[in-house]
Parts: structure tokens; sequence; C-alpha cells
């Protein structure tokens, strides 16, 4: 899933919709839904993910280049082997019957 940063004096709405643009060439139509949260400090100390639901956008080229080696379009049940397990078990408690975790 794409990811990144909020930015000093920017809302994570509009961080969103930056990230998803530069790392994945998705121009988002509409507001998008917060979906969860999870504490990632594990990894990170104090970083927090949040997961949107985006059911509108358009297409277009990506505007970052070497951040993201490649992107790809994938059935969630047919994902690539090397998938992370957090990608997969946030795509099973969006389109699964699973509870969200508060952690990453």
């Amino acid at each position: 899933m794409p990811g990144g940063g909020v930015e000093r004096g920017q809302t994570c709405e509009a961080a969103l919709v930056r990230e998803m643009r530069e790392e994945a060439g998705v121009i988002i139509e509409g507001r998008p839904v917060l979906v969860s949260v999870h504490s990632n400090e594990r990894f990170f100390r104090g970083d927090h993910v949040l997961v949107y639901r985006i059911d509108r956008f358009t297409l277009t080229d990506r505007s970052s280049r070497g951040e993201i080696a490649e992107i790809g379009w994938f059935d969630p049940r047919a994902l690539p082997d090397d998938t992370h397990r957090a990608t997969r078990d946030r795509l099973v408690e969006i389109f699964g019957d699973a509870e969200s975790a508060t952690s990453w």
C-alpha cells in the first residue's frame, strides 16, 4: 500500500492526497474515508498509520521517481507472495470479517 509522512502544517487528508499522487499516480476524487488508525510504535517511536478507503479516483503518471521501485494492482485474494504481513492484515480487516487491530 502507498504510504508516507505528514509534512509540517499539513493535514492527514492532504498528505494522503499528495502521497497517492506521488507514489501511485492516483488522483483522489471526493473525500477519502478513514477506516482505521494503528500504532506503529514497535518500528518507529511515536508513529501512527492511518488507513483510508478511496471510492473514486483517476489514474495518471506518478510524480515521484526512485522512491518506489514498482507499483501494481492486485486482487486482495491474490497478492504477491512477498506482501508484508501488516498489509495482508489490513486487507482482511477491510474486506474480511476481522476487527481492526490497534497496532500495525
